[in-house]
């Protein structure tokens, strides 16, 4: 069994989705992983990652809105903790609605994903941040005997 992990760094510009397939697959290459998993954990309380439909910009707009009606933020009423803004508590409540990891196939040196399908980095904060997501590969070593 081998293993290869890396440590990606992105860059958000407040509430969003990011579409981070393509530094995924990028990784998951360089790893030599032939058969085998990959596991995704962003390193923060506050942000996400999900697969989600990447063929249309309507999907992560009505994702933002539904999100944001079904936790919505500011409300002093509902949310006690608000120790870095309005958006604090509500950002943690939809990370825990979300995913911090994600687990995925790697079969013949590839990222197995649906046709529609892309993983993205889920910003639940309104200012910038810089995200950290680690890539853990685990499995058969396409390089070795």
């Amino acid at each position: 069994m081998d293993q290869y992990i890396s440590k990606l760094n992105f860059e958000t510009m407040g509430l969003g989705l990011i579409d981070i397939t393509n530094e995924i697959k990028q990784a998951v290459q360089l790893s030599n992983i032939e058969t085998g998993i990959v596991n995704l954990s962003i390193m923060h309380t506050s942000a996400s990652l999900i697969i989600q439909e990447n063929a249309s910009n309507d999907v992560q707009r009505d994702l933002l809105t539904f999100l944001d009606n079904l936790v919505p933020m500011g409300d002093k009423k509902i949310y006690e903790h608000r120790f870095e803004g309005r958006d604090d508590m509500p950002a943690h409540i939809k990370t825990m609605l979300t995913n911090t990891n994600l687990t995925l196939s790697i079969i013949k040196s590839k990222l197995q994903l649906g046709v529609w399908q892309g993983i993205f980095l889920f910003e639940h904060r309104e200012q910038h941040h810089e995200r950290h997501v680690t890539v853990h590969c685990i499995g058969k070593d396409n390089k070795r005997d």
